[in-house]
């Protein structure tokens, strides 16, 4: 799974690499995003691309109780049952978007406790992740607002040291192929990225914590892992 995210790009880079055509946005770094923040989404419509804020955590539009009922995590969706799960399947069928994230990070546990390591591309390149988004409606308030989740799949050889399963990671020539493609052309694309995509090195323990404030850009410095005792 990845439950926890970076954002550290310009508008320049994700403008010039998803092409843009809304007016400039004031994009904010955040180096620990969490389940239910504010992301950014491309998303699609007719032959120009927009950046989106919208909820980390999918609700499909037809969900008609409050937000605090819903009981089961969104945030990811599963490539091997988007396309069947209740939550996910219109939004998979119907509203795939792109996910830009800086890096993300997973845990290894160790004799000093739960390690963080952060993963990000190693070409240094904005990472697109595979997603998909819907609109929903507050039964309470009448508010409307966005949502979205990225898809994950099976792991490869050098995520699986750390974790069963990987976000799906677009490359820009696939990105009309996941945005506007069938169903079986954008089922071709989930499949773990090559090992020389990804790079990745341990990070501060207090990443472990969501409430650690985003702000700090120490949070992905490199750190010594800390040798078991004797």
């Amino acid at each position: 799974m990845c439950g926890r995210f970076t954002r550290n790009y310009t508008w320049a880079e994700i403008a010039a690499l998803y092409r843009l055509t809304a007016p400039t946005s004031n994009v904010q770094p955040n180096f620990n995003v969490c389940p239910t923040d504010q992301v950014d989404v491309v998303v699609r419509g007719g032959d120009e691309r927009s950046l989106i804020p919208m909820r980390w955590g999918l609700v499909p539009g037809w969900w008609k109780k409050p937000l605090k009922e819903m009981r089961v995590a969104t945030f990811n969706a599963r490539s091997d049952t988007v396309a069947t799960k209740p939550m996910f399947r219109e939004s998979f069928h119907k509203r795939r978007c792109l996910m830009p994230v800086s890096g993300y990070y997973e845990w290894l546990g160790t004799p000093a406790g739960k390690q963080p390591f952060y993963f990000t591309r190693a070409d240094g390149q904005t990472m697109t992740i595979a997603a998909i988004q819907d609109a929903w409606t507050n039964p309470e308030t009448g508010e409307r607002s966005r949502s979205c989740a990225m898809v994950i799949g099976e792991a490869n050889k050098f995520v699986s040291e750390f974790h069963d399963r990987m976000p799906i990671i677009l490359e820009a020539q696939n990105f009309e192929q996941w945005e506007r493609g069938s169903v079986d052309e954008a089922t071709a694309l989930m499949k773990p990225a090559a090992d020389g995509v990804l790079q990745a090195w341990p990070v501060s323990m207090k990443v472990n914590s969501s409430r650690t404030n985003g702000d700090d850009p120490r949070l992905i410095d490199r750190v010594e892992l800390a040798l078991s005792s004797a």
